[in-house]
């Protein structure tokens, strides 16, 4: 029986990958204004993070409606056929509606129609790997339950950080008061944040400067991983080459089994602004 992966486009997965392993991504939306994209579709991310640049405006974000999650599955349907096993990887309902549309959407279709909607917790790149890794299994011929399975492991184990370079968007989005970002600000503190159990953004530490809080997460990583092999992905908004140079110190100072390094897209852009870093790690 065929298994598609679906997800949404706030997994962050790059579209040739998608392409190649036939994974399905329903667009979230981005809003300038009266101004509406499709994240991934009508806006790119290096389009976003220059219009975020210039903007007056900040953006913001709506997920996909029950009626565009059913279009999606039905689409797969008639492409693979009435035996097709469908597996939907969301975005952590802790922060968007999109798993509820997902979930409003399957019950607006046929029940022979087989599809897992799955809550992440998880947002960007960190469901996009577990999507990724799931349609390899996919396509390897796992069973579906050995591939749910596999998804729940992983998304226990995965473990993330992110450290924002400024502290403005986290403001504007009401994540942190005025008074924290302007002293952060000037005093340089750069938050290092993490995903909670139940897939919240909660701050894990605070660091003066960028280069000593990514000295700590990755000693946090090296107490995680405890010298075993490890799958990562460094994720970043507008910073590739401060991106690629900590993945390759990872590469040095980790056993390194699977590398990603992934641009964040214009979704996780709105709330965290240019220059994120994001590093997550999972036991091979």
């Amino acid at each position: 029986m065929p298994i598609v992966i679906l997800t949404d486009s706030a997994s962050d997965i790059d579209a040739s990958v998608r392409q190649s392993l036939g994974i399905v991504a329903v667009p979230l939306k981005v809003m300038f204004g009266s101004e509406t994209y499709q994240d991934g579709v009508t806006i790119s991310s290096t389009a976003f993070f220059e219009k975020l640049k210039q903007s007056s405006v900040l953006p913001t974000t709506s997920q996909p409606s029950p009626l565009e999650f059913a279009e999606a599955y039905k689409a797969i349907y008639e492409q693979y056929g009435k035996d097709v096993q469908i597996i939907a990887i969301m975005l952590s309902a802790a922060l968007s509606g999109t798993y509820q549309s997902a979930m409003i959407a399957k019950s607006m279709l046929e029940e022979s129609i087989d599809i897992t909607v799955i809550d992440s917790r998880k947002a960007s790149y960190v469901h996009g790997m577990i999507c990724v890794d799931a349609a390899k299994a996919a396509q390897e011929g796992k069973s579906k339950q050995q591939i749910l399975d596999m998804i729940d492991r992983y998304l226990d184990e995965v473990q993330v950080y992110f450290i924002v370079d400024t502290l403005e968007f986290l403001q504007k989005g009401g994540r942190i008061g005025r008074a924290a970002a302007v002293i952060g600000s000037l005093l340089n503190i750069k938050p290092i944040l993490t995903l909670d159990p139940a897939g919240y953004v909660t701050a894990f530490d605070k660091v003066r400067g960028t280069k000593k809080a990514i000295n700590r997460v990755l000693e946090l990583f090296q107490e995680y991983s405890q010298g075993k092999p490890v799958k990562v992905g460094v994720l970043h908004s507008s910073v590739p080459d401060q991106a690629a140079e900590i993945l390759e110190r990872i590469k040095q100072e980790f056993q390194v089994a699977d590398a990603h390094l992934e641009e964040v897209g214009p979704v996780i852009g709105t709330h965290t602004g240019p220059g994120l870093i994001g590093i997550l790690m999972m036991k091979g």
